[in-house]
């Protein structure tokens, strides 16, 4: 099973809020609350609606154009008519029994306006959306024993629709969560940059800086803390260095007279061949403190995995220790340094040797597969060893941590798969472990491929 396809758990799943977001989503509702409490006011303050207060106005109309139709001479009602029309915008013409109209009864504004009309000037007022096909605002009154229609504009007679004030509205949230971006961009944005600079410091970047003269105060204090902290950091790894490589190049100068004088000696040969050894094992301990304490720069190219790999196996001979199976295209490529990826393999292929032995043969049966995931590659190595147990799985890396707990049958310095973790975070990559469902430790080398 490849790292891509491991089931991930639960709680890494839950989605995570990013100060950004949080930042954002409060100053929206902050405003959003005041705007909705602002339009809730606005509307309580419309009472009576605007479509009563112009059925009553037009009521007003007509009755006062009624008195005007019945106090004046018959003979004198079409100019007053026709003045009326002029003047108003408005249609009064008799009603009669040919006629045919729609009600407007379809419009709940209509409704109400008609209820309004109705309760002012009687319940015989019929309002109507059209009369003889003509659309309008038809209203039916009655003057003594005469039926009449007016005619009006619905657009004066009616309130409007508040399309533009919703527009009004609309544009105003546009720009208060643009606004509410731009401010919580600028609050997270030194948060933002402390996280990279973090993160550069966890990848082994010790140079990564902070602004020290940003305006505000508290991130001011930060940066400089941070600073400090990155400084300080760079110095012990230096010390760190240089302490490691000068106690392993010292102890070359002796031991190699230690093997001068066995081999003088000594005269048994079971002897001499025991102090050899052990100084051959102090010379590789050395060896893997010289890796360990080397600097952190790689020069990444495209690299033939496959052959890599076939190369570095080739040191371990003996099948009666270990034997290596690659299942490795051969023309897979992979973006790292040739130095430092052979040194990951013959780290890897001597941790399987000492501890990933088979219970049923002795011998250590190392697999190694790949798989493909985007634009990087995934290569597994697995042993058919006793494993690793689970609350141990994560102390494998740390220096000087041997997985077994019979110290007295342990010949390394306990730095192999700390120099493994070291050199995949130098080339951009990272390792991971895990026991096999069988039985077994799997280890999961993510590199970024070679794209040709």
């Amino acid at each position: 099973m490849s790292a891509a396809n491991r089931a991930v758990p639960m709680s890494a799943q839950r989605m995570a809020l990013s100060l950004f977001w949080r930042t954002f989503f409060l100053l929206v509702l902050l405003v959003g609350g005041c705007l909705t409490a602002w339009t809730i006011a606005l509307l309580m303050r419309d009472d009576p609606p605007r479509e009563v207060l112009a059925a009553r106005e037009l009521a007003c109309v007509i009755n006062v154009g009624r008195e005007a139709l019945v106090r004046i001479e018959p003979g004198a009602r079409a100019g007053l008519l026709q003045a009326i029309a002029a003047r108003e915008q408005l249609t009064l013409r008799p009603r009669t029994a040919a006629d045919r109209w729609a009600s407007a009864s379809d419009d709940a504004s209509l409704r109400r306006f008609a209820d309004v009309l109705r309760s002012e000037l009687g319940a015989e007022t019929q309002v109507a959306a059209q009369v003889n096909g003509q659309p309008g605002l038809w209203v039916g009154f009655a003057i003594e024993r005469e039926a009449w229609w007016l005619r009006a504009d619905p657009a004066r007679a009616l309130p409007p629709h508040n399309l533009p004030w919703l527009l009004a509205l609309l544009a105003v949230l546009a720009v208060i969560l643009v606004a509410s971006v731009l401010v919580a961009r600028r609050i997270n944005r030194p948060l933002r940059e402390l996280q990279f600079a973090a993160s550069r410091i966890r990848e082994g970047d010790l140079d990564s800086r902070l602004d020290e003269t940003t305006i505000t105060s508290e991130i001011r204090e930060v940066n400089m803390g941070f600073n400090r902290m990155a400084r300080e950091l760079a110095k012990v790894e230096e010390d760190r260095v240089v302490m490691l490589a000068g106690i392993s190049h010292d102890l070359r100068t002796p031991l190699a007279r230690l093997r001068l004088e066995a081999e003088m000696s000594v005269s048994d040969e079971e002897a001499r061949a025991n102090m050899a050894s052990d100084i051959d094992q102090l010379d590789a301990i050395i060896d893997k403190f010289m890796d360990y304490a080397r600097p952190g720069e790689t020069r990444l190219q495209g690299v033939l995995l496959s052959r890599l790999i076939d190369k570095e196996a080739a040191a371990f001979r003996d099948p009666g220790e270990i034997r290596i199976t690659s299942r490795v295209a051969i023309d897979l490529e992979v973006m790292a340094d040739e130095v430092e990826l052979g040194r990951v393999f013959a780290n890897l292929f001597e941790n399987a040797r000492r501890y990933g032995r088979s219970a049923d043969t002795g011998v250590a049966e190392v697999q190694v597969s790949y798989v493909r995931t985007g634009g990087w590659v995934i290569c597994s190595l697995r042993d058919r060893g006793p494993g690793v147990p689970e609350s141990r799985i994560k102390q494998l890396t740390a220096p000087f941590y041997r997985g077994d707990t019979a110290r007295t049958a342990a010949t390394g310095a306990g730095l192999g798969l700390a120099i493994v973790e070291k050199a995949m975070a130098r080339m951009g990559g990272t390792v991971e472990f895990h026991n096999a469902p069988d039985t077994g430790l799997m280890i999961h080398l993510r590199l970024k491929h070679a794209k040709t």
